[in-house]
């Protein structure tokens, strides 16, 4: 009853049914066994109720001590025979469930991680969970529940109403005429609740958002600083209260709807009674018919129940794989091309050849239902690169520093392949960055970014993330090399200490230097540095400093900054404006020209002997 009946209105996309019954091929048999087990029982449902009629006609009326001794225990029997074909059957559907849920959550799973950081950029992380959560379980349903129930209520259903015709059409004809009484109250209790789910639903996702935010270290500390907290607390109150109060509701609800079908199977069966009583005085049914069709008449609503609303339950769990396939059929932006090479060579030499670049329209990137717009993004961004053209030679150290909004951390983004260029091409020793794998690409490649991003995890497990088999005595060489082993050796848990989330445990710097030596213990032959001291105090910049020496050596190094006093020494400097390189040259050339270079030093008031 708790299901949303617009669900009746949505269309399938073509090819879903089929696409559907895929994913069952593999647990083909268990289905049909399971099928098979459902039937079993819904033949049994009627067993019973005939074999209590000849255990009354037979066995107690003529006083056959013999054959109620029988009977009695064949009844016994079935009832065990039954809880067993039960048992059987829900095992068979726990693996196929299980079964599918495993496969499409890891398909899901895979699959978004393989999409691209546009992607990422555009989602919801709750929207993303969802479906590998909520609707993962929806569409499981369609295999188990939803199928098992139609098949077994049709059975049960048609099973029930022909042995309650052949035993008395007239019982059966009015016990079908209160079915109406039975079902008007069902839709009317079934369309309130609907409401108060949704509505419950709806205040839950916001509570949970609150949490969310509020109980992350960035949303904690804005809450300290600005926040009030009297003000917070009113607000999840009053949220918390109208949930409670739709509980309530909803139990009540419940209780009044369980307590008038009672009562309507109550009068129907005081009517079966009624008319069953007059019929066996009267010689035209026997008593045992009529006590077989008293125990039928219990076993009709259900069924008859369950089928009024098959339509939504079938619907919403074929809505629940279509939600999936939506996030599957999202082919993701940055793939291998056929036949790419795998990339071996440690000294190399990058080239932008008139690069230009646009970032992807939404359309093209990600799903208007994960991103809950409050309306669709239509404007392109136009081009953020214009015709960009350096080499950096093996070994050599290329800075690009130029005002907010230039471009730069976009450029840092193409050579990984975050993005793929719109125009023009980056090669790597004369290859196309394309013709590469873009595993064997990313390997080659370490990052520090601005805010290096640790996991909620000890710093063993961060720093292997770089090198899974790293032993204890690399990490503490790339940790001293980073200069952040004074730190951890002097830490009560050393390499076992938690680092928080997002690493805030730890200072900035301390960050910093950590994501340094994960990136030296990955010892790529690019380095990107991208503000990678841009927010440290004079102490730790000059440690970070120390650390990028180590990181840098020997390396091919583009390097992102914004404080100049860190590029000075660079072999050559990209000043972006606008998406175009504007000066290239050394230093010293740079500020002798007295162009935007000269007037951004100027204005960080940089002295130098």
């Amino acid at each position: 009853m708790t299901a949303d009946p617009t669900v009746k209105s949505q269309k399938l996309k073509p090819g879903t049914i089929k696409r559907i019954i895929s994913f069952g091929k593999p647990y083909k048999s268990h289905i049909i066994i399971f099928l098979i087990t459902v039937v079993i029982e819904a033949l049994l449902v009627v067993s019973t109720p005939l074999l209590l009629r000849e255990l009354i006609d037979k066995g107690v009326l003529p006083k056959d001590t013999g054959l109620v001794t029988k009977l009695a225990f064949l009844v016994g029997l079935l009832a065990v025979v039954d809880a067993a074909f039960n048992i059987f059957g829900r095992w068979y559907s726990a693996r196929i469930g299980e079964g599918l849920i495993y496969d499409l959550r890891s398909q899901v799973f895979a699959h978004i991680q393989r999409q691209s950081i546009a992607f990422f950029t555009r989602t919801q992380t709750g929207a993303l969970i969802s479906r590998i959560n909520s609707d993962v379980m929806g569409a499981q349903q369609a295999f188990t529940g939803t199928l098992s129930g139609v098949v077994s209520n049709v059975v049960s259903l048609v099973l029930v109403v022909a042995t309650m015709l052949i035993l008395s059409w007239q019982i059966t004809v009015v016990s079908l005429l209160l079915l109406p009484v039975f079902l008007l109250p069902t839709k009317w209790v079934g369309k309130r609740i609907q409401a108060l789910t949704r509505d419950s639903f709806n205040l839950n996702a916001t509570m949970s958002s609150t949490m969310t935010e509020r109980f992350n270290v960035s949303g904690a500390l804005l809450v300290n600083l600005y926040g009030k907290p009297a003000k917070e607390e009113n607000f999840f109150r009053t949220r918390t209260r109208k949930v409670a109060d739709i509980g309530i509701q909803t139990a009540m609800l419940n209780r009044v709807f369980f307590v008038g079908i009672t009562s309507v199977a109550a009068v129907a069966t005081a009517f079966a009674y009624g008319i069953g009583g007059h019929l066996a005085i009267n010689g035209s049914i026997t008593v045992g018919t009529l006590l077989a069709i008293t125990a039928l008449l219990i076993r009709l609503y259900g069924p008859l129940t369950a089928l009024s609303n098959v339509r939504i339950d079938v619907m919403t769990a074929l809505v629940s794989f279509e939600r999936v396939f939506e996030v599957l059929d999202l082919q993701p932006m940055i793939v291998d091309k056929a036949g790419a090479k795998v990339l071996r060579k440690k000294d190399l030499k990058i080239d932008f050849t008139e690069v230009a670049f646009s970032y992807p329209r939404a359309d093209e990137i990600s799903l208007a239902s994960l991103e809950s717009a409050a309306k669709p993004e239509t404007v392109e961004s136009g081009e953020v690169l214009r015709g960009i053209t350096f080499s950096a030679p093996a070994g050599s150290m290329t800075a690009i520093v130029g005002p907010s909004g230039a471009g730069k951390t976009t450029m840092s983004a193409l050579l990984p392949r975050l993005y793929d260029v719109t125009r023009g091409a980056i090669t790597i020793d004369g290859e196309d960055i394309r013709e590469f794998t873009v595993q064997s690409l990313r390997d080659s490649i370490g990052v520090v970014m601005q805010d290096a991003h640790l996991f909620h995890e000890t710093i063993a497990e961060n720093l292997r993330y770089a090198k899974e088999d790293a032993k204890e005595a690399e990490m503490i060489e790339a940790c001293k090399a980073a200069q952040i082993w004074d730190l951890i050796s002097t830490l009560p848990n050393g390499f076992d200490t938690m680092v928080g989330e997002r690493g805030h445990r730890l200072s900035g710097g301390e960050k910093q230097r950590l994501a340094i030596a994960r990136l030296l213990l990955k010892a790529p032959a690019i380095v990107i540095l991208d503000e990678a001291t841009a927010h440290l105090d004079s102490e730790n910049e000059s440690l970070v400093h120390e650390a990028l020496k180590h990181a840098l050596k020997g390396r091919t190094s583009i390097v992102i900054a914004h404080r100049l006093s860190t590029v000075m020494e660079a072999d050559q400097i990209l000043v972006l404006e606008k998406g175009l390189i504007v000066e290239r040259g050394k230093h010293e050339e740079l500020i002798a020209k007295g162009g935007l270079y000269s007037e951004l030093f100027a204005r960080q008031d940089i002295t130098t002997n």
